[in-house]
C-alpha cells in the first residue's frame, strides 16, 4: 500500500483527513438526496471497514460503531465463513439494508477508496501486517491490543502511524474505566506525593493442555490465511477457534500467535501504569522476571500459566507486575497510597479521605471517553487518541521486554530511547520475530 494519491479529485476520505471535521462536508456536492442531508446523515460519517470478526468483535467492537451517530459499517471481513455470515448479517439487520461488504481478504477492504477507518480486531499475529497496510493506505485505524508479537514491529507501525498522519486508536477499555481513572488523576496531581512503588495484578487464565493431533480444515475456514504471517502449522481446532462458537479461542494459548495474559491482560493494566508515572512514551530501564509455562507433553498450549516481574524506572520508581486473582493497580507514594480493582471490587486507601478529594480547576485533568468514540473523535478533531500508536507500542514493550527477561532467566538492562538491551545480545535478537512469505515487512530495528 502506497500513499493517498496526490494530483486527482479528493476523494471522500481525503476530503475527511483534510478537513477533519465530519459535519463540513455536507458543504460539498455529493449524490446523496438533499432530503436526507444533515448532521447524522449517511453521507457525513465516518466509514468503517471490520477486520477480524470473531469473539471480540461481534461483542465488544462491531455494536459500538453500529450504534454510534458518528459511523457507519460498510464492510465486514473474515477468513470464516460461518463467522463472516454472522457479522453481515447483524450489519444488515441494523441498517435494514443489504449493503455490507462481506470478504474473506482483508486487503479487499483495506483496499477500498470510500473506507475511512479500519477496526482490526484480528488474531495478534496478524496485527502488524493488517494495521500497517491499512495506515500506508490513508486508513485511520483502531487495533486491538496487544499491538504486536514484537518490538520491532511496533516500532515499525508507531512510525508509520506518523509518517502518514492518520489517526490511530489502541483497543483498550481499561483507560475508560472509573476506578482507573481516578487513580490516575490523583496521583498525576500528587495527591499520594511522589510515586515510589506501583503494584500491577492480572489474573490468571490460561492453562497447559490443547490437542495438537493435525485434523481435517473445516470448509468454512480459509485456514492458509489464517496463518498468514505465523510459522506453518498443521491445523487442529485448540490451535484457531471453536467450530460455530464464540467461546475463548485457542491461539491466544499457542506463542506462535499470542503471548497469552502477561500481553492479553498487562496491555490494558500496564498502559494505565504508565499514565499513572507520566511515562507512556519511554519505558523503565530495568527489567527481571520469572515464570512459569506448561511442563513438555503436557498439550498444544505453551504460555506462560504465572510470572512475576519487576521492572525500575530512572527515577527509582519500581512496578512490580504479576499474576493474581483479579485485575488490579496499587500506587505507593511518599503520602499514602490508592488501590483500585479493575472489572470487581471497590477503591481503597490509606487515608478514605484521598478518596473524596475533588479536583481543583488548576489539577491535570486527564480524557476518559470510551475506546470507540474515542478513535471517532480523534478522527474529526484531529487530535491525539488516548492511547495512540506510540502509547500502544510502549505499553506492549514493557509486557513484551518482561517475557524476554523470564526466558532469559535473569535481569536486563533496557534502553527505552533506543529500545534495545544493553548487557544481552541473545535478549536483542528477540526484540524480532520471524514471518512467513509474503507477510515479511522487512522490519529492523
Amino acid at each position: 500500500m502506497g500513499k493517498v494519491p496526490t494530483g486527482k479529485p479528493f476523494t471522500r476520505r481525503q476530503m475527511l483527513r483534510t478537513l477533519g471535521s465530519v459535519g463540513a462536508m455536507a458543504a460539498f456536492p455529493t449524490i446523496v438526496p438533499s432530503s436526507v442531508f444533515g448532521q447524522n446523515a449517511p453521507s457525513n460519517r465516518i466509514t468503517v471497514g471490520m477486520v477480524g470478526m470473531g469473539r471480540q468483535a461481534l461483542y465488544a467492537n462491531l455494536k459500538p460503531f453500529l450504534f454510534s451517530n458518528e459511523a457507519r459499517v460498510v464492510a465486514v471481513c473474515d477468513v470464516d465463513k460461518w463467522r463472516l455470515d454472522k457479522a453481515r448479517q447483524e450489519v444488515d439487520k441494523h441498517y435494514d439494508v443489504r449493503d455490507c461488504q462481506a470478504t474473506t481478504d482483508w486487503r479487499e477492504v483495506v483496499g477500498r477508496d470510500d473506507i475511512d477507518a479500519i477496526m482490526n480486531s484480528t488474531p495478534d499475529h496478524w496485527h502488524i501486517p493488517v494495521s500497517v497496510a491499512a495506515v500506508r493506505g490513508g486508513k485511520h485505524v483502531s487495533c486491538e491490543k496487544p499491538l504486536t508479537l514484537s518490538i520491532a514491529e511496533g516500532r515499525v507501525l508507531a512510525d508509520a502511524v506518523k509518517q502518514y498522519g492518520v489517526t490511530f486508536r489502541t483497543d483498550s477499555e481499561c483507560r475508560t474505566d472509573s476506578y482507573m481513572h481516578r487513580i490516575s488523576e490523583l496521583v498525576r496531581n500528587g495527591y499520594v506525593g511522589a510515586i515510589k512503588r506501583i503494584e500491577v495484578g492480572v489474573p490468571t487464565g490460561d492453562i497447559a493442555g490443547g490437542k495438537a493431533t493435525p485434523m481435517r480444515v473445516p470448509e468454512e475456514l480459509d485456514y492458509d490465511m489464517w496463518m498468514g504471517p505465523a510459522p506453518e502449522k498443521p491445523y487442529t481446532l485448540d490451535r484457531v477457534h471453536p467450530r460455530h462458537a464464540y467461546t475463548r479461542p485457542g491461539w491466544m494459548r499457542c506463542r506462535e500467535t499470542c503471548e497469552g495474559m502477561v500481553t492479553n491482560w498487562g496491555t490494558h493494566t500496564l498502559d494505565v501504569t504508565q499514565l499513572i508515572h507520566d511515562s507512556e512514551r519511554t519505558g523503565p530501564v530495568s527489567v527481571e522476571g520469572r515464570g512459569e509455562y506448561p511442563a513438555p507433553g503436557s498439550g498444544l498450549w505453551n504460555v506462560l500459566l504465572n510470572f512475576q516481574v519487576q521492572y525500575r524506572y530512572a527515577d527509582g520508581v519500581t512496578v512490580d507486575y504479576h499474576t493474581a486473582k483479579g485485575a488490579f493497580i496499587r500506587v505507593e507514594g511518599e503520602d499514602g497510597w490508592i488501590h483500585a480493582p479493575w472489572l470487581g471490587g471497590q477503591m481503597t486507601a490509606g487515608d478514605k479521605a484521598i478518596l473524596r478529594i475533588k479536583l481543583k480547576d488548576s489539577d491535570i485533568r486527564l480524557p476518559q471517553r470510551q475506546d470507540k468514540e474515542d478513535f471517532l473523535y480523534g478522527i474529526k478533531n484531529r487530535v491525539t487518541t488516548m492511547a495512540d500508536a506510540e502509547v500502544g507500542h510502549r505499553t506492549c514493550s514493557m509486557c513484551q521486554i518482561a517475557h524476554i527477561a523470564i526466558q532469559r532467566g535473569r535481569r536486563l538492562q533496557w534502553d527505552p530511547d533506543r529500545e534495545r538491551f544493553a548487557n544481552d545480545e541473545t535478549a536483542n535478537e528477540m526484540l524480532h520475530r520471524s514471518y512467513r512469505a509474503p507477510w515479511d515487512l522487512n522490519i529492523t530495528l
